[in-house]
């Protein structure tokens, strides 16, 4: 050092520092805790987020409703009326000698398939041929008595009731003797001559529908002495159009007294479009067979069926190509 006056010293770079800043405060018990800036909250801004989507529940797709149309009734539906059932007993048919519905083919069945076919030819009609007017409606007659015409009246209509494109009305009209429901072993019940005497009477609510699919009855009903007074009255017309128009699919096969025996035959072929005359083979005579026709001129479409034949001129036996001919 020198002369001059001595000049004091500072320090240290540290002891300054140290002074400055007070380091040892920390060392000397406690110090204060250093000061933390207060955090201040601040409001988030609330940011919307978007809304899931909820799924919509599924809505019936609407399906196109077709317009309500009323049931169109087919030409082969009949009518639709409230009908007495009966049973035909097949054991009986066979005992006596008829065409048994779904039985073997014979001759027989086959004899009235080939007597049917131009009946029903000139009913409906075909190729190259017109249907005669009313031909739908067949009178069955014979000349005398007992000489098959029920019988055959039966079988035709067993043997139609099995088309698939008739239906078949077996009338009763022999109203002195009726023999159709105690042949097929039917009890009694009104029926046709009912329907012509009672005016409000519908002749369709007395038809009797048979076990045999196609087959319905028409009986002959109450008996009185003015037969052919009520057939010659117009409601006779009345009642047979309508039961034509009842079902147009509909044959009617009539069953008429023997046309030499009583009058109503003569009558009932003014309302029909087909006659066919049975014939007893070696029995009906020709002078007979020739006054049945000229009464029964009023159908101008007759037919003849000769029944209780023997002999063929061919030697032909219907049947024998189904192993069911007669021997």
């Amino acid at each position: 050092m020198n002369k001059h006056s001595s000049i004091k010293s500072s320090g240290s770079l540290l002891e300054r520092a140290s002074e400055l800043y007070d380091f040892g405060a920390a060392l000397r018990g406690g110090a204060a805790p250093a000061t933390v800036p207060p955090v201040v909250e601040t409001e988030q801004p609330v940011v919307e987020q978007p809304k899931a989507e909820q799924p919509k529940a599924e809505q019936p797709v609407p399906v196109a409703q077709a317009p309500v149309v009323a049931p169109v009734r087919s030409a082969m539906a009949p009518a639709p009326v409230s009908r007495t059932q009966v049973t035909i007993s097949r054991e009986r048919l066979a005992a006596h000698n008829f065409i048994v519905p779904d039985g073997p083919v014979t001759g027989l069945s086959e004899e009235f398939r080939i007597v049917k076919r131009q009946l029903l030819l000139a009913a409906r009609g075909g190729k190259g041929f017109d249907a005669l007017p009313h031909g739908e409606r067949i009178l069955i007659c014979s000349a005398n008595p007992d000489e098959g015409k029920t019988y055959c009246a039966i079988n035709l209509a067993l043997s139609m009731a099995s088309e698939k494109d008739n239906r078949v009305l077996l009338v009763d009209a022999d109203f002195a003797k009726p023999s159709v429901l105690s042949t097929l072993g039917i009890e009694k019940h009104r029926g046709f001559m009912d329907a012509l005497a009672d005016p409000a009477c519908d002749a369709e609510s007395l038809v009797l529908q048979t076990d045999i699919d196609g087959l319905s009855i028409l009986p002959a009903g109450s008996q009185t002495n003015q037969d052919t007074e009520y057939l010659a009255a117009s409601r006779t017309a009345e009642i047979i159009d309508q039961l034509t128009r009842n079902d147009p699919a509909r044959i009617i096969i009539f069953d008429s007294p023997p046309a030499l025996a009583a009058s109503p035959a003569s009558v009932l072929a003014l309302h029909v479009g087909q006659t066919l005359m049975v014939v007893h083979a070696d029995v009906t005579t020709e002078s007979a067979l020739r006054d049945a026709l000229s009464l029964l001129s009023g159908c101008e479409h007759i037919q003849l069926l000769l029944n209780r034949t023997k002999f063929s001129p061919t030697g032909r036996k219907f049947g024998n190509y189904y192993g069911y001919g007669a021997s």
